[in-house]
């Protein structure tokens, strides 16, 4: 008789949100009537605008609010890792930042906040689109003069992920879904999208897959500065392109990125989010239709977003997993490194191209950092460029392939 009845009020917590969510002065006025006044059932569609525009709502600002200061400070550490000098800082910042962040101060957060996930999709799509748009007509008119380069180290690209996977599970006693993203010697982000979607570990893959591509980065120019006998890289004041770039390009990138993200998932690409874009993008700059050059700081940006959504699930790094994954990753890039060399003796033997240069070109990791090498080495940095643009494409290759015929599904 005019009480709201139980059941609609069970409705709406399902609706709306149960106690922690709604607070319990919310829950009360919900289930329980107020002494000395008159109930009356509320509309469905009145209750969830209430709904939708007081409580709820204040808790979407909390959470829009929340991933702003995220992203905010991600900014702030990559920055900060930018001045210090180390590789990749706009990416390694935000991850051990937010990661540390999540560590100390999670129970604080709104109840049921998760990093948007639409939004790092299409900060991946983003740099799928950047990747994709490095195929120009200029880079695959020299793929006659690699005839024999590029399918040895389509061979080295599966020798390495193998012996990769070999050194993690018997040396480091980890499982094979996570040995085998973890052991790819390119296509860091694909990788990880892969291996989330399969079970693994992600702490250790993230781990892994930095640490790979921070090795090389460090070891490869000091060590070719030995070699050469003066600095190589970026070490060297080297860059490409220009800090102001082309402002044309941001709506055409964002374009690309989203349309990209939505054909991935209608056509069901593996990793959709990062294959999709790369895909559309090297189809739009191959055919001439339009040149993708944004300005230097769009990369740094996307990566910040990346950066800072990875952090969110980076829980569970302790000292001795770090000094695992440090180990475990130092006799990975070794076997990497030793295994490029002996192939670019091979080809040079055959080929006469530059040692130095096919060493470098057969690095597993660091596009940027091995093209500018090979500018201080005066070889051509567009080769450097396309055998690692292949390495890549490769490697997203066989962990697609993998990905669709179910060979990496983690076992019962």
């Amino acid at each position: 008789r005019g009480i709201f009845p139980l059941a609609d009020r069970l409705h709406h917590l399902r609706m709306y949100g149960w106690p922690s969510q709604v607070g319990a002065a919310g829950f009360a006025s919900c289930i329980l009537p107020t002494p000395g006044k008159t109930h009356r059932i509320m509309p469905l569609e009145a209750r969830r605008s209430r709904a939708l525009h007081g409580d709820m709502f204040r808790f979407s600002v909390s959470h829009i609010a929340l991933t702003l200061g995220l992203i905010l400070l991600g900014g702030i550490s990559g920055a900060l890792c930018a001045w210090i000098g180390l590789p990749l800082p706009y990416l390694l910042g935000p991850m051990l930042g937010t990661g540390l962040i999540v560590g100390a101060m999670q129970h604080r957060f709104p109840d049921g906040y998760v990093f948007p996930m639409k939004l790092r999709m299409v900060f991946i799509g983003a740099i799928g689109a950047m990747i994709g748009a490095r195929f120009t007509p200029e880079i695959l008119a020299m793929l006659p003069r690699m005839a024999i380069s590029i399918p040895v180290l389509i061979i080295v690209v599966g020798v390495v992920h193998w012996l990769n996977v070999i050194i993690f599970q018997r040396l480091g006693g980890i499982d094979r879904v996570t040995a085998y993203y973890s052991g790819a010697p390119g296509g860091m982000y694909a990788s990880l999208v892969f291996g989330e979607q399969a079970g693994a570990d992600l702490t250790m893959l993230t781990l892994l897959q930095f640490l790979r591509v921070i090795a090389v980065v460090t070891i490869v120019p000091f060590a070719m500065s030995l070699w050469e006998g003066h600095l190589v890289g970026s070490a060297a004041g080297l860059s490409f392109g220009s800090a102001h770039g082309d402002l044309i390009s941001l709506p055409i990138l964002l374009a690309i990125s989203v349309l990209g993200v939505v054909l991935g998932e209608r056509l069901k690409l593996p990793a959709a989010q990062l294959v999709g874009p790369l895909f559309l993008a090297a189809l739009v700059t191959l055919t001439g239709i339009t040149v993708i050059s944004p300005p230097e700081w769009v990369l740094p940006a996307a990566q910040v977003v990346v950066g800072v959504a990875l952090g969110m699930r980076f829980t569970g790094m302790t000292g001795r997993l770090m000094l695992k994954a440090t180990a475990l990753s130092l006799v990975s890039v070794t076997v990497m490194m030793l295994v490029g060399v002996i192939a670019a003796i091979i080809v040079t033997q055959i080929t006469g191209l530059p040692t130095d240069m096919l060493a470098v070109a057969y690095a597993p990791g660091g596009v940027v950092e091995m093209s500018l090498i090979g500018l201080s080495l005066a070889a051509e940095p567009t080769i450097i460029t396309l055998h690692h643009l292949v390495r890549i494409l490769v490697a997203i290759g066989e962990l697609s392939l993998a990905n669709k015929l179910g060979w990496m599904q983690p076992k019962d």
